[in-house]
């Protein structure tokens, strides 16, 4: 086990439909540790980097577009095994396939719209929160909660 950091964007579909807070809260209930966040709007260029993997795909245009239909939600969230933490909470990409009780499972019915993007493995997502969050907008603070979340060895 151990203590890593990861990114997690609420999509225009989530800050359309009023769900910020909905989604935050669920993380943090969990007991993961916000770093960062911010509000802001992606750019053609941002995305490109981001979403490099998917360029040759039919849909690439498809995905920058809703992406950028409104501002989106940028966090960075901490907690032992973050990555896997957040992706079983968020469940499958495709919303209509997603178990209830997953983020995705209660919000959405949506490959496209499906409310959050999220890291899918450690190393990308320090390549993720690098790529979003400035070394000054990630804070460290002691999260008073954690001997309640964890035994001592569990973060180590």
């Amino acid at each position: 086990m151990s203590l890593e950091k990861t990114l997690v964007i609420l999509k225009p579909s989530a800050v359309q439909r009023g769900l910020i807070g909905e989604i935050t809260t669920r993380f943090e209930r969990k007991g993961l540790r916000l770093a960062g966040m911010k509000m802001m709007q992606l750019t053609d260029e941002l995305l490109n980097e981001h979403y490099a993997h998917l360029a040759d795909k039919p849909f690439f245009a498809r995905v920058k577009k809703s992406m950028m239909a409104s501002p989106v939600i940028a966090c960075c969230y901490e907690g032992v095994d973050a990555v896997q933490v957040v992706r079983s909470m968020t469940g499958a990409t495709n919303g209509r396939a997603a178990v209830p009780g997953t983020i995705r499972g209660d919000y959405c019915v949506s490959n496209q719209e499906n409310i959050v993007h999220t890291s899918d493995s450690p190393e990308n997502a320090i390549i993720e929160v690098n790529r979003f969050f400035k070394p000054e907008e990630l804070f460290e603070y002691k999260l008073n909660a954690l001997p309640f979340l964890h035994y001592a060895e569990e973060m180590q």
